[in-house]
C-alpha cells in the first residue's frame, strides 16, 4: 500500500493545525455557522440529526493493521465504541464531539490517514474491486491506478469547487464488484485488438434522484493518457455543469441534457489540447505507483491441501462458511476471505472498537497485515493460506464474525437512515433487521441463492437501492414513514436500474412483502437460475400481482 513521504506528513500536520485553529475560533464565536461550514466539510465533518459525523478517507478501501487499531482507538475514546463502513469503502464515526475532531484528525495523521475530500463538491475517494491484486479474473491490479488518480485529484486546484460532488471507480476484474457503471466516471481496464492494456472510460453514471447508467466516452485510452482523459471530462463538467440547482448539478444531468455524442465532442476537443501536456503519465511515474502494490511474500504451497479437505469433510459449519465466504486466489495455496458484518440485530456496516482491534490481529496473523473494506460494507482478508483457513474460521467464530451469508439476501447494503442522517425520510436499519429476522434459516438462504437487497433512507441513495436486485427506499407520506420497493437492479457487468413494483408499504408490511417476492421467484425459477435472471425473464408483473393480491 502507499506510504506517505515527508511532504505528505508535513501537509497533514499543517492541515490539522489549521483546522484546530478554525474549530477554536468557531467555538469562541469568531466564525459564523456559514463561515465554518465549508471549513468543516473540507475536513469530512457533517452535522447530522443527533451529532456531528466524521467521514474518514480509506483510499480504495485498503487498511493496514496499524490503521485498524487506530480506528478502534478513535471509536473507543471519541465515539460510542463503533464506526460504520460506507459503500465508498470509507469509515465514518457518528458521535464525535466537535471540539474533539482536531484531536481525531491528529491521531489519524499518525497512521497516514485523514478526512480530506470525503465531503464537499470535489473528487471523492476513488473506489475499486476489493479483490484487486489477488483476483483470478484480474486483467491488471487496479490499485496503482486508483493511487495515481488519488494523487492527481487531491487538492487539485481546478476541481476543488465542482458543481457537485464527483465519484470515480476503477475496475480491473472480469466481474465488476465496484458498481463502476453508476459512478460519475467509471474506468475499466481493458485490452485493444493488439493486446495492449489501457482504459475504457464511461461518464454520466450515478444514482440519487435521477439514476443513470454511465455511457462510454473513451473506447480505449492508452495508459499514459489516463489523467488527461479524466481531466478533459472534468473540465467540460466544471465549466458547463449546472450550479443554479443542486438537484441538476451532477455530471449525469449534463450528459443527459447535452447528449452523449455532443458531450463526447466537447471532451475530445478539450483532450486534444492537453493530451500530451504535463499530466501525461511517464513510465517512471506509473512504475513508482505500481511499486507500492507488489505481491506479499507468498510461499510455494499446495493448492487445496489435505488439511483443508479433511476439515471441509469433518466440520459442516466450516464447510458452509467456506462455500459462501471464501473465493479463489491467483496464487496457489491461498484464498480470499470475506468477513461479513451482516449479523441479525447489528446495523449493516457497523463495527465495534473491539472488532477493529481483533481484525487487526487477524490481519497480522493470516493476511500480511492488511484488509480491504468492500463496497458491500464488509471486510476482506485478501491473502489467506488455505491450510490456515480453518484456524481463521475458528478465530472468527469466537467473535461471532463467521456469518456465512456473503452475497445472500441477508448480506444487506444499508445506509444509516433516519436513525442518524438529517436528510433521511425514514429509518433504514430496522428494515434491514426485519428482513434478516424473516429469513433466519441458512438452508433457505442458500437455496434462494445470490440476491442483493439495498436499502436507502432517502432519494440520495446512499444505500444504492436503485441497483439492488430488491431495492427499498424510505419515503415520507404526510409525516409517516413508508417504503417503496423496486426489483431488477444490478451494479455488476449487467448493470440495470430497478423498477418500482407499486405503492409504498408501511414498515411492518415489508418482511411479508419481501417473502411474497421470494415465493414468486421460487415458483418461477428454472434450474440454477438466480433471482435477477428470473426477474429478467418473467418481468415485473408476476411479482406485482402476487404482492398486491387481496386475501380472499
Amino acid at each position: 500500500m502507499y506510504r506517505y513521504d515527508e511532504y505528505d506528513h508535513q501537509m497533514l500536520a499543517d492541515r490539522v493545525a489549521q483546522f484546530r485553529d478554525q474549530t477554536d475560533r468557531y467555538l469562541d464565536g469568531k466564525l459564523s455557522d456559514a463561515e465554518f461550514l465549508p471549513l468543516r466539510l473540507q475536513n469530512g465533518l457533517y452535522v447530522q440529526r443527533l451529532a456531528p459525523m466524521l467521514r474518514i478517507a480509506v483510499p480504495y478501501g485498503l487498511l493496514s493493521s496499524a490503521q485498524l487499531r487506530k480506528l478502534g482507538f478513535i471509536a473507543r475514546h471519541f465515539d460510542k465504541g463503533y464506526g460504520h463502513f460506507t459503500t465508498r469503502q470509507n469509515i465514518q464515526f457518528n458521535w464525535p464531539a466537535l471540539e474533539d475532531v482536531p484531536d481525531i484528525l491528529a491521531h489519524l495523521a499518525e497512521v497516514e490517514m485523514h478526512a480530506i475530500q470525503t465531503s464537499g463538491n470535489c473528487i471523492r475517494n476513488t473506489t475499486t474491486d476489493q479483490f484487486a491484486g489477488s483476483a483470478v479474473d484480474e486483467l491488471e491490479d487496479s490499485r496503482p491506478w486508483c493511487e495515481i488518480i488519488r494523487q492527481w485529484s487531491t487538492f487539485h486546484p481546478e476541481f476543488a469547487y465542482l458543481p457537485r460532488k464527483f465519484k470515480i471507480a476503477v475496475c480491473g476484474t472480469a466481474v465488476d464488484q465496484a458498481a463502476t457503471q453508476v459512478h460519475d466516471i467509471g474506468v475499466f481496464l481493458t485490452q485493444n485488438e493488439t493486446g495492449t492494456v489501457g482504459f475504457r472510460i464511461l461518464a454520466g453514471g450515478g444514482l440519487g434522484r435521477t439514476p443513470v447508467i454511465g455511457q462510454e466516452v473513451f473506447e480505449f485510452v492508452e495508459k499514459q493518457h489516463l489523467l488527461t482523459a479524466l481531466e478533459a471530462i472534468l473540465r467540460v463538467y466544471n465549466r458547463q455543469g449546472r450550479r443554479d440547482n443542486k438537484y441538476k448539478a451532477r455530471i449525469k444531468i449534463l450528459v443527459k441534457e447535452t447528449g452523449i455524442e455532443e458531450f463526447k465532442r466537447k471532451v475530445f476537443a478539450e483532450w486534444e489540447q492537453i493530451k500530451d501536456g504535463p499530466q501525461t503519465l511517464t513510465d517512471e511515474e506509473i512504475n513508482r505507483c505500481k511499486s507500492f502494490f507488489t505481491d506479499p511474500a507468498y510461499e510455494s504451497l499446495e493448492n487445496v491441501p489435505t488439511v483443508l479437505t479433511e476439515k471441509l469433510q469433518s466440520d459442516v459449519l466450516f464447510a458452509s462458511w467456506h462455500s459462501q465466504n471464501v473465493n479463489p486466489h491467483k496464487q496457489a495455496g491461498y484464498s480470499i476471505v470475506t468477513v461479513s458484518f451482516k449479523e441479525t440485530g447489528v446495523a449493516p456496516g457497523d463495527i465495534t472498537d473491539q472488532q477493529l482491534g481483533f481484525l487487526a490481529d487477524i490481519a497480522d496473523t493470516y493476511s500480511f497485515g492488511e484488509v480491504r473494506i468492500t463496497h458491500d460494507q464488509n471486510i476482506v482478508l485478501a491473502d489467506v493460506r488455505q491450510d490456515k483457513l480453518h484456524d481463521l474460521y475458528q478465530a472468527l467464530h469466537s467473535q461471532f464474525l463467521d456469518t456465512p451469508n456473503l452475497g445472500l439476501m441477508t448480506d444487506i447494503i444499508c445506509c444509516p437512515g433516519g436513525d442518524f442522517c438529517a436528510l433521511a425520510n425514514a429509518k433504514s436499519i430496522p428494515i434491514a433487521e426485519s428482513i434478516q429476522r424473516e429469513f433466519p434459516d441458512q438452508k433457505e438462504l442458500t437455496d434462494i441463492g445470490e440476491l442483493n437487497i439495498n436499502i436507502s433512507g432517502c432519494m440520495n441513495a446512499c444505500g444504492h437501492h436503485h441497483v439492488g436486485n430488491i431495492g427499498i427506499l424510505g419515503v415520507d407520506k404526510k409525516g409517516e414513514e413508508f417504503y417503496q420497493v423496486s426489483l431488477g437492479g444490478s451494479s455488476k457487468n449487467d448493470a440495470s436500474l430497478a423498477k418500482i413494483i407499486g405503492p409504498a408499504f408501511a414498515q411492518e408490511e415489508i418482511p411479508a412483502g419481501v417473502r411474497k417476492i421470494i415465493e414468486v421467484y421460487k415458483s418461477n425459477r428454472q434450474e440454477d437460475e438466480s433471482f435477477l435472471a428470473t426477474y429478467q425473464r418473467i418481468g415485473l408483473d408476476p411479482f406485482k400481482e402476487t404482492v398486491y393480491a387481496k386475501a380472499d
